[in-house]
């Protein structure tokens, strides 16, 4: 499965990040080429984007579960393919490293199914990574200009 986790070190405390992540509104929009998501309930949303890579640009709508709320430390979600068959799953984790210092990781796991599959899943194998950095540098740089 196309996977990539990545993380980075903050100077806020751990208080602070979870009252970020734990409110999809305030992250979703950091998505890569993200358009638009709604919230559904506590545990379930829809997010749009725009996948772009050399090859194929589509637009993606997933449907993300919230399978973990862990406060302060960690959210846990699936992610289902809408109008397209991809299936994965992804985390936030926060680790404590002081009062005013947290370590943020982003994980996030996607794997294209059906007749083109495989093919795409080559692509995604390098794609990811990048997005799992992407999100997660953005969504650090996010809680540090609200909160540092």
């Amino acid at each position: 499965m196309p996977a990539g986790t990545h993380s980075i070190e903050i100077d806020v405390g751990i208080e602070q990040v979870w009252e970020f992540v734990s409110d999809m509104d305030k992250w979703a929009p950091l998505v890569p080429g993200y358009l638009e998501h709604e919230i559904i309930n506590e545990q379930q949303s829809t997010w749009t984007f725009v996948s772009d890579s050399d090859i194929i640009q589509k637009t993606l709508k997933l449907q993300v579960d919230i399978t973990e709320w862990s406060k302060p430390t960690l959210v846990i979600f699936d992610l289902k393919g809408l109008n397209e068959k991809f299936a994965g799953n992804g985390y936030f984790q926060a680790t404590e490293l002081g009062p005013n210092k947290t370590k943020i990781t982003g994980n996030l796991d996607l794997l294209a199914k059906g007749m083109m599959g495989p093919m795409i899943n080559r692509i995604l194998k390098n794609m990811i990574p990048k997005i799992a950095e992407e999100l997660t540098d953005a969504v650090a740089n996010k809680i540090n200009e609200v909160y540092a």
